[in-house]
Parts: structure tokens; C-alpha cells; sequence
């Protein structure tokens, strides 16, 4: 487990570093931006799981901001902190895409990585968002 959640928090560094200076998703997925020692400590197996959530953010991300949108209560998405921005769309990701992973381990991690690199509020907001989106996807089937 401790190695999807590292491979989330990778994933978060690159949707937040591909939003705010908008850095080429082949650059994104080769991970030069960790550097050699920590790319290699990974190895092939640690980057497979943020590479294919990276990938499949981007290749969905009208879908997934669309649905962020929908699911904001009062406030508008331009003005979303850019950090809480990028869990929230690789969450939702996992939630429209990866439906091997329980939606409750997907918010639970969300709120868990919000913890650690947003601000004091970031986790009640997150929870909200994708408990909200995880309530409504609940009856409808898969994309």
C-alpha cells in the first residue's frame, strides 16, 4: 500500500507542476524532474501506477474538470488552490477510471496527501467535493 500511495503523491507533484507551468506530459511521464537517484530507487514498477494516473488525468481532464465544476458548492473553479486542484483531479480520475481501487481508499488518500501539502482547510474541502461526486457516480455505470 505504501507504494500507491507514493505513486499518488508523484502523481499530484506532476498534475500540480503540469497545471501551474504547463510542462510537456512526455516530460511528466519520464520523470526526469525526480532526479536519477530517486527515479532509479523507484525502478519501473514505482512509476507504472503515477504515470498511468498522470497519463489518464490529462487524456480525461475535460471530463474530470467538468465534473469537479458540477460538484462545487459556492465556489468558482478558477479560483481553486492549485494544489487542492491537482488531488482533486487525479482523484476523481481514480474514481471515473480505476474502478479496481474502492472510492473510499481513493477520498481517504485524497484527504491524506490534502493533509500534507494543503493548506488547513484542504481536507474538509476535498472530502466534500468527492464524497459528493462518489454519492452521485454511485448509481450510474462506469465511463
Amino acid at each position: 500500500m505504501a507504494a500507491r500511495r507514493k505513486g499518488r503523491i508523484l502523481a499530484f507533484q506532476a498534475l500540480y507542476a503540469w497545471d501551474v507551468s504547463k510542462i510537456p506530459l512526455a516530460e511528466l511521464l519520464d520523470f526526469s524532474w525526480l532526479g536519477d537517484e530517486k527515479r532509479e530507487r523507484l525502478g519501473d514498477d514505482g512509476i507504472a501506477f503515477p504515470r498511468l494516473m498522470i497519463a489518464g488525468t490529462i487524456e480525461h481532464i475535460d471530463e474530470v474538470d467538468a465534473l469537479i465544476k458540477e460538484h462545487l458548492t459556492n465556489w468558482d473553479f478558477d479560483r481553486l488552490n492549485k494544489v487542492d486542484l491537482a488531488i482533486l483531479r487525479m482523484s476523481v480520475y481514480s474514481l471515473l477510471y480505476q474502478a479496481d481501487v474502492h472510492p473510499s481508499i481513493v477520498i481517504d488518500e485524497a484527504i491524506d496527501i490534502s493533509k500534507e501539502f494543503g493548506s488547513d482547510d484542504s481536507f474538509r474541502f476535498i472530502n466534500a467535493v468527492l464524497d459528493n461526486i462518489r454519492k452521485k457516480s454511485k448509481g450510474s455505470p462506469a465511463p
